[in-house]
């Protein structure tokens, strides 16, 4: 187990958190996503020829061949800014979303802000840059987002949303108070869309709602079932104290697939991505079904790119090939038919 203290540079903590990912097993114990629950009505005779199957979609602007995300990882390391790197090129090449990991590290420290930089590998690609929320009660505003999208040139800003894994780490940052409305001013200031994602316990309605009415122009629902961020914190924790305190949490959260409903019911009018433990591109296919505009997925992007940018563009491939079967094989043309196909609760 890595032994932390309470004053761990942010670098540290990154890097501890890549290589626990990659080297422990970090998933839910028993908490599943939820989606194993749905099955879609398959379709022997969908009138479609599968090369006009379009699986494409427009968010903010910007038209993906794909409705997929590489979800928000890391950064401030050179170990992921290789990552960054090859996860930039994947998107490029397959015109897909990307998500930079926090950005924090970058504005405390210049130093390292370039292990973020991917604009010149993939000028093209929807980029999102990353903030943790929380931050705007340790000094953190409007100036600070407008870095952290310049840092990266990107086309809307996430605030990820981690109350339980800031809870349990020695080092975490803990008032969540007031942050509503701090929230609100960045919405109104900031010239780029911003996104509220949580990292893994999923948005309840109420929430939904709440951010909607604060501006937020998207939501990821980012759902329990895949990487347990409490399990991440248990592999750093210096004590037996700490570590306890954080096993407690291992199955904590919000199924994903109840969190993509909380969330649509919530603010209908948002575009909602859908994360968390997804798998492959059926899952995908099916959060969309349930009322998402597109899928994020993180750790098995990062394992793959930590193996080459090979795997990781072949994953890709995999994934959008996935998809655009389920939609043959539902009867799906495009991604607004998908949104409309009837699942099967089992």
């Amino acid at each position: 187990m890595t032994k932390v203290t309470a004053n761990s540079s942010i670098e540290d903590r990154k890097a501890d958190h890549i290589r626990i990912n990659l080297e422990e097993s970090v998933s839910f114990p028993r908490l599943t996503t939820g989606l194993e629950n749905y099955r879609f009505l398959h379709n022997a005779l969908p009138e479609i020829d599968f090369n006009e199957v379009d699986a494409s979609v427009m968010l903010f602007g910007k038209k993906l061949s794909a409705p997929l995300l590489i979800s928000s990882m890391t950064g401030g390391t050179e170990l992921a800014m290789r990552i960054n790197r090859n996860l930039a090129i994947v998107a490029q090449q397959n015109n897909i979303a990307l998500g930079i990991g926090s950005q924090r590290a970058g504005l405390k420290n210049p130093d390292v802000a370039y292990t973020y930089h991917v604009r010149d590998v993939a000028p093209d690609i929807l980029l999102f840059g990353n903030l943790g929320v929380v931050q705007f009660n340790y000094g953190y505003g409007v100036d600070e987002c407008q870095r952290a999208v310049d840092m990266i040139q990107a086309d809307a800003l996430i605030l990820h949303f981690n109350v339980l894994q800031e809870a349990v780490q020695p080092e975490g940052d803990t008032n969540f108070a007031g942050l509503l409305a701090k929230i609100e001013a960045v919405c109104k200031a900031l010239p780029v869309p911003v996104i509220a994602k949580e990292v893994g316990w999923g948005f309840s309605e109420a929430n939904a709602r709440d951010l909607a009415n604060a501006g937020i122009a998207a939501i990821d629902v980012a759902g329990s079932g895949g990487t347990s961020w409490s399990e991440v914190e248990y592999y750093r924790a210096p004590t037996s104290y700490h570590a306890n305190i954080a096993a407690a949490f291992a199955d904590w959260g919000i199924p994903t697939a109840n969190a993509i409903q909380y969330v649509v019911a919530g603010a209908p009018t948002l575009p909602v991505i859908a994360s968390g433990g997804l798998r492959d591109g059926i899952d995908v296919a099916k959060s969309i079904a349930l009322g998402a505009i597109m899928g994020g997925m993180a750790g098995p992007f990062l394992k793959a790119a930590d193996r080459s940018v090979e795997d990781a563009d072949q994953f890709a491939r995999e994934l959008i090939a996935q998809i655009r079967i389920s939609m043959l094989c539902s009867g799906a043309r495009n991604i607004a038919e998908l949104q409309r196909t009837p699942l099967i609760r089992i």
